[in-house]
């Protein structure tokens, strides 16, 4: 019997939430320099677990967990992360924990930042050292290199591209001398395809110093070119622990969602014949890193129109410009009306609906009942859901409509909660996505903006959002635009495509055409 001990083990792990039970009895090993591909759907309990490991405030609070974590050996009882990356346990999180206002080297070393001693400090004290700007720029350009991808060490988080940020929080963790396992949670998810290359190298290259890596992703084949191994989790349990090299993509995809997912099959209609319903003519958007330069386009009523394209060319721009979220100028006409730019009340009035890409930002009232979410807008624009009191003087609210609208959409997109009235924080990203869709639903537009729908979710969660957008604009009549990063999606449920690339149209063609031509015109440059 050898008595090697793993880097990390977890025995028994259990954990409830508000009455939910989110883990079941988890038992994991994990060795030095082994990269863990951690998949399940969206609230199978994957952050949970890495809250736990991390010593999150909110697993303390929520009356702690069941079983242990032992690490090196020994049993762990954070109470905080600052105890986490004191043992050598980093993470980087979904949403990032930059400071805008400071360059990228700042943030690499914040709270850790080399010192000079000066003769005014060695009087009054190390309160008045000042940095030592020359170690701290070897220190991140240090880090910088270990991850591979060149940022620029002096850039404002603020200025920076997205996938950039996500490099900086890497780099940071990096930097620290003591790191042994670093947790990845959808790194990748706001990278281009060549970054996410770099990422994985960087993986590889932090697994070969010795570095235990635990990487969570929704896209299967990074998990599959990099691990080790791939741990897949459902409804809070560990349902398997296997060798990368002993699987495959879609026996990964079975396991977390129990069930075969054949998402590629579709019928597709032919694109309708029918009249022009928005009309849109040398639009310019000034969104930061999304910038939309002169789009004209034409979408046709009852239609899905996907607009695709590579991050940062402005395929985001348009919505956000549309719906009057940034500066924009040119010209739009909906249903014979010219809609006004910069005035996002005038296009709710118009019946324009929008769900945007910042779900968090701008899509939900977190401390809010799952039922304010969802009615609140259709109460607030279009006076649903109010009850009229003499003659119209005092109007109420409907509660009982109000629940019957939520259960409705809890129901038909199956978003996991305890009740109507849970808070939108305590969801899961995928689900907290189901219920920007049901708000806009909930307002029954003539048009519908969906921005990167599916972004972060799981496969099974794709399924269902793709499929409710699919079955409101048929059984609706609702002309839907749903931009995203992800051109399979697209063509499984969108009549045509428009690529966008350097702020403009390059073209646009039938979902049935081949990838191959939807990526002859993502790189097209247009004049």
């Amino acid at each position: 019997m050898s008595d090697h001990v793993p880097l990390l083990e977890m025995k028994k792990v259990a954990k409830d939430f508000f009455g939910n039970q989110v883990l079941k009895d988890i038992n994991l090993k994990l060795e030095a320099g082994e990269v863990l591909g951690l998949v399940g759907e969206n609230g199978a309990g994957k952050s949970t677990l890495m809250k736990i490991l991390f010593g999150m405030t909110e697993i303390n609070e929520t009356g702690g967990y069941d079983g242990e974590v032992l690490f090196n050996g020994k049993v762990l009882h954070f109470t905080s992360p600052f105890d986490a990356l004191a043992e050598g346990i980093g993470m980087v999180h979904q949403e990032f924990s930059l400071i805008p206002g400071f360059t990228a080297t700042e943030n690499i070393l914040l709270n850790r930042e080399p010192q000079k001693k000066s003769v005014v400090s060695e009087v009054f004290g190390e309160r008045l050292n000042t940095l030592d700007r020359k170690s701290m720029k070897q220190k991140a350009d240090g880090a910088i290199d270990k991850m591979g991808m060149h940022i620029d060490g002096n850039m404002v988080i603020a200025d920076m591209p997205v996938g950039h940020k996500q490099f900086t929080e890497i780099a940071r963790e990096l930097s620290k001398e003591q790191l042994k396992l670093l947790i990845l949670d959808e790194p990748t998810a706001v990278l281009t395809e060549q970054e996410a290359e770099v990422l994985l190298q960087s993986i590889r290259g932090m697994a070969s110093r010795g570095i235990a890596v635990i990487f969570i992703t929704h896209r299967l084949h990074e998990i599959m070119s990099v691990c080790d191994k791939v741990v897949v989790m459902r409804d809070g349990v560990l349902v398997h622990d296997v060798a990368a090299k002993d699987t495959s993509i879609p026996e990964v995809t079975r396991w977390m969602v129990g069930r075969s997912v054949n998402i590629d099959a579709q019928t597709h209609r032919k694109p309708p014949e029918t009249p022009t319903i928005m009309s849109i003519r040398k639009l310019w958007v000034d969104m930061p890193g999304e910038t939309v330069r002169n789009v004209s386009l034409d979408i046709r009523e009852g239609e899905i129109l996907g607009i695709g394209g590579l991050a940062g060319q402005g395929k985001l721009g348009i919505p956000n410009g549309i719906m009057g979220l940034y500066n924009a100028g040119g010209q739009v006409t909906f249903d014979g009306k010219e809609i006004p730019l910069n005035a996002p009340r005038r296009c709710l009035d118009s019946q324009l609906a929008f769900v945007s890409e910042d779900r968090r930002g701008v899509g939900l009232l977190l401390d809010e009942s799952l039922e304010w979410n969802i009615a609140f807008p259709a109460m607030q624009i279009h006076n649903k859901f109010l009850k009229n009191y003499l003659g119209g003087l005092i109007k109420w609210r409907d509660e009982k409509a109000i629940g019957e609208v939520t259960r409705k959409y809890i129901e038909e997109l199956q978003i996991k909660c305890t009740s109507s009235k849970q808070k939108a924080k305590q969801l899961s990203g995928g689900n907290q996505q189901k219920v920007c869709l049901a708000k806009a639903f909930a307002l029954n537009p003539k048009f519908l903006f969906v921005s990167e729908p599916t972004r972060g979710i799981d496969v099974g969660a794709k399924a269902l959002v793709l499929e409710a957008l699919k079955k409101f604009n048929r059984e609706n009549g609702v002309t839907v635009v749903m931009i995203s990063s992800e051109l399979e999606e697209l063509r499984q449920i969108c009549d045509r495509i428009a690529i966008v690339s350097g702020g403009r149209i390059a073209g646009i063609l039938p979902a049935t055409s081949s990838s191959e031509d939807f990526g002859t015109l993502m790189v097209s440059k247009v004049v």
